[in-house]
């Protein structure tokens, strides 16, 4: 089934690592259709920090030509003849994932986000050999377990960076037991922490406090004593910073009461510092990770957001801008999302 509008394949396209931030709208070839398949007309996309690291080869080499972005929203014009969820003319959104094996624990317990053998939604190759291409682009086909319905009372572009960075801090605020009675500090207040802080208060939690760490030496910019200040304070904190040196771990566990969880959300392109074993033990602190969210996850959040008012702080730019935009975002002059809206 689908509409009587042709779609276009064609996206703005990164051609090398060195000039990152110079793109060109380039043709591409989305994958078979399968069954369950839905074709989406894209209208727009978020810029993540993902992008970033990706189109700078800060993550390895990257597939070339490649069209990124992974916080879309749209239309469905097509739809395969088992998809059961959707239908042309619904709107809709994508995240970070487009494909999985579909048949392991994982997928058939709900955690399809971490199955072993994702397909991303952009930077990824299909079993049919084709590249994965992303949101900065016309159109997107895809499986319908990774398409989310966008709810009536939320704008596509206030939808849009919630499909990742929204994801990214409720799914571990929801799976680390935030709610009332509980403390969150975010580390970090940018895409992924103002969506922290909303989604902790949204989940109300007792306390939220952002930890403002300043952006050259990470210590806190408001008191020389910080740690003293904070100790034993916090059940559950969310590390956004994007890092690789001198965060002070030891200092952000002190922040931690007992069993307190320190969940790592950024992805540097390096490693972690090194962690003294014994600021771990003091308060049998836990360090953890977390990775999207699945699509239970992501409805819920969806709802949430429009019943508790939380909201995209972001930046609207026409999608032939993309280059300015990922400049800014590498920069973090972004406050605190460039959306894009798609002009081809």
């Amino acid at each position: 089934m689908s509409s009587n509008a042709e779609l276009q394949w064609k996206g703005y396209a990164v051609h090398d690592t060195k000039l990152w931030d110079q793109f060109q709208v380039t043709d591409f070839k989305p994958k078979g259709m399968e069954d369950k398949d839905v074709d989406i007309k894209i209208e727009y996309c978020g810029i993540c920090g993902s992008d970033i690291h990706t189109i700078t080869g800060g993550w390895g080499d990257i597939i070339l030509p490649l069209i990124p972005g992974h916080e879309i929203t749209g239309h469905v014009v097509r739809v395969g003849p088992k998809v059961t969820e959707f239908k042309v003319g619904d709107r809709v959104g994508v995240g970070a994932q487009v494909g999985s094996c579909y048949n392991c624990q994982r997928c058939k317990s709900g955690a399809e986000n971490y199955c072993l053998k994702p397909i991303h939604s952009y930077n990824s190759v299909y079993p049919d050999g084709t590249v994965s291409q992303g949101g900065y682009a016309t159109a997107i086909r895809l499986n319908e377990l990774f398409v989310f319905p966008i709810p009536d009372a939320l704008s596509l572009e206030q939808a849009s960076p919630m499909l990742c960075a929204g994801i990214t801090a409720y799914s571990p605020l929801r799976t680390n037991g935030a709610g009332p009675g509980k403390s969150v500090g975010v580390i970090g207040i940018g895409g992924i922490g103002h969506y922290g802080l909303q989604f902790a208060k949204a989940m109300k939690c007792d306390r939220v406090d952002a930890l403002a760490l300043g952006a050259t030496d990470f210590v806190n910019t408001g008191a020389k004593n910080w740690v003293e200040e904070w100790t034993d304070t916090l059940d559950i904190i969310l590390c956004t910073v994007d890092v690789s040196h001198h965060i002070p771990l030891s200092d952000i566990f002190a922040t931690l009461k007992v069993h307190g969880r320190c969940i790592m959300l950024a992805l540097p392109d390096d490693a972690l510092p090194p962690i003294e074993a014994f600021s771990m033990i003091a308060s049998g602190v836990l360090l953890g990770g977390s990775h999207i969210g699945s699509k239970a996850e992501i409805v819920e959040m969806l709802d949430l957001a429009v019943k508790e008012g939380v909201k995209s702080y972001i930046e609207l730019l026409p999608m032939k801008e993309v280059g300015k935009a990922v400049q800014g975002m590498k920069t973090g002059k972004v406050r605190y999302r460039y959306v894009l809206k798609v002009d081809i």
